[in-house]
């Protein structure tokens, strides 16, 4: 029979495991954004011009191959970026799958910043990728915040049953 606990378990270790493969989808996409580092985005930037038939002195090709010339500074920073994001979804996935406190109050908080962001997007364009990713986002913001107020609720000198 499973207990209140295993399912609490469960789902934080579900959690963790989402957030993880939030972790793995943008540390892959910033390795991806540094191989455009060197004058290759630029080259990219042509080889996209010349793909569309498009010639690349005429003024709006220019402008995108400028455009993404000038973005190669940025890229460093770019992945750096999400590096750190990276980083703080392994972090919180860890403390999430040993069932640490401060890895929930992290989830609530940072899940619960982007559920504005969402909202609007669902409000402006509603899509089913958006729609999904509200509900999905809104349903672990819910949980961790349960599992919270029922700890709290059992009492402070009480262990995490």
């Amino acid at each position: 029979m499973r207990t209140a606990k295993n399912r609490r378990t469960e789902g934080l270790r579900a959690v963790s495991a989402i957030e993880a493969a939030k972790g793995v989808l943008v540390l892959i996409a910033g390795f991806g954004i540094l191989t455009f580092l060197h004058g290759h985005l630029h080259h990219v930037a042509e080889q996209i011009v010349r793909h569309m038939h498009l010639n690349p002195a005429s003024r709006y090709p220019m402008i995108f191959i400028d455009a993404a010339t000038r973005l190669n500074g940025r890229l460093w920073l770019i992945a750096l970026s999400a590096l750190l994001y990276s980083a703080a979804r392994f972090i919180e996935a860890f403390g999430l799958w040993h069932e640490r406190e401060w890895a929930e109050w992290f989830g609530v908080l940072t899940g619960g910043i982007y559920i504005p962001v969402e909202l609007f997007e669902v409000i402006r364009r509603t899509t089913w990728l958006v729609a999904v990713l509200l509900v999905v986002n809104a349903g672990i913001v819910a949980f961790l915040a349960r599992v919270l107020y029922v700890t709290r609720r059992a009492g402070p000198g009480k262990k995490r049953a």
